[in-house]
């Protein structure tokens, strides 16, 4: 049966009623650090375990990555083609729950391959069939070939010359941001404290295991101590900053890559199907995406040496997404045709830091250390509860938290 959140009221998301909490001396189960897709996933499944949770987030909720993805809800199927089959099938099972938990902001979405060679066709029905496949009964839609006319008449604007066709398959979408705002809410009715403009400056230790924190509010500059069982590290590309606040020498295990997208007018490619372009000069596959009555271009894979907080398309990104364009419309937009970019970092788990970061999994990783401090990284957007539950397993088998239950599978999300 499925669990619904309780209704959020208004008069119980007045800030100073969550600083309030912030002031009780008891300590708390959990602290989660960072408010983006990770920690909020956290702050709803611990909470509806019953643990006395709070979440800290330095700016908005979801200001960082976690508002700025493709809006997409998937498997993934360039993992496919990386052979990381484990990715996928989990990410679909994934995309499954969230289409019932959460059916006022995720929904089905058509993707189109348009096809210049009879090979490319076949090799495509194939890949993307096994896609389909892996989905098994959680599938939302048939991958099916699309005749030269027929793709055509659903992708308007796709270029004509040389087209032999194209193969049809189905994803989810859904607004990132809204998205983030519904796991707060929920995470509130569950009984958890998250509060925003509340930077961790320190982690609190005893004996060498983490025991608490202190953060300060960007408002007023008060300060608050909390001690706790455990720490959840959710801070994305700056986790490794969280984890040197107990270990000064520590490590790194991410690497920064950039994803950048560009929005344009919907009349360069009109319709309701996306287009996916399969390989571009990179190897990646780029997404030109239906949204909001506009169109969303993206993404990139840009490595990067630091993690600034507010992260700008460059210039040599925003001409490759254009000239990839370029060679699947008609008529294509120009750099003066773009209404709007943005870019959001990815926290990668890596242990190496060199090369590339296109190659490296978008797998997640849990790593517990110190005693009560959990860090988690990598994953996406579409397998946030699945890592959120790993977190919390982590924790208990680190013997900071009990083992619970994670009812999040059936657990309808709060209204935005």
């Amino acid at each position: 049966m499925e669990a619904t959140a309780p209704p959020v009221h208004a008069t119980a998301i007045a800030r100073d009623v969550l600083l309030g909490r912030l002031r009780d001396p008891r300590p708390w189960d959990a602290v989660i650090i960072g408010g983006g897709a990770t920690g909020l996933g956290i702050a709803v499944d611990a909470a509806q375990r019953g643990l006395r949770v709070a979440l800290l987030e330095r700016r908005d909720f979801g200001s960082g990555t976690s508002s700025r993805s493709t809006k997409l809800i998937h498997g993934g199927v360039r993992y496919l083609a990386q052979g990381n089959v484990k990715l996928v099938r989990e990410a679909l099972a994934e995309r499954a729950v969230l289409l019932q938990t959460a059916p006022h902001l995720v929904h089905r979405l058509e993707f189109i391959v348009p096809c210049y060679r009879r090979a490319d066709q076949w090799l495509l029905r194939v890949g993307l069939g096994l896609y389909d496949a892996l989905a098994g009964s959680k599938g939302i839609g048939p991958t099916r070939w699309l005749s030269r006319y027929e793709t055509l008449r659903r992708l308007p604007g796709v270029r004509a010359a040389g087209l032999v066709g194209g193969v049809s398959y189905w994803d989810g979408q859904f607004d990132d941001q809204a998205m983030c705002m519904a796991l707060m809410r929920t995470a509130l009715s569950l009984g958890a404290t998250p509060v925003d403009h509340l930077a961790c400056g320190e982690l609190v230790l005893n004996e060498g295991a983490v025991a608490g924190l202190r953060a300060t509010d960007a408002a007023t500059g008060e300060s608050f101590e909390l001690s706790t069982r455990c720490v959840f590290n959710a801070a994305g590309v700056w986790a490794d900053s969280v984890r040197r606040m107990a270990q000064p020498d520590a490590h790194p295990i991410i690497r920064v890559s950039q994803g950048s997208h560009l929005v344009v007018d919907a009349r360069w490619l009109p319709g309701t199907a996306a287009l996916l372009v399969p390989k571009t000069r990179d190897g990646r596959v780029l997404f030109i995406v239906p949204y909001q009555g506009q169109l969303l271009i993206g993404t990139t894979d840009r490595a990067l040496d630091d993690a600034p907080l507010e992260p700008q398309p460059s210039d040599a990104e925003v001409e490759f997404m254009l000239e990839t364009v370029r060679g699947y419309l008609t008529a294509a937009p120009t750099a003066a045709d773009v209404l709007r970019r943005f870019a959001g970092l990815r926290p990668l788990y890596s242990l190496q830091h060199t090369g590339g970061t296109k190659s490296i999994s978008r797998e997640h990783a849990v790593i517990a250390e110190h005693g009560g401090l959990i860090t988690v990284v990598g994953g996406k957007w579409t397998t946030y509860r699945r890592m959120a539950t790993d977190a919390l397993a982590a924790a208990a088998r680190a013997g900071v938290l009990p083992a619970g239950i994670s009812r999040t599978a059936t657990l309808r999300l709060a209204a935005p």
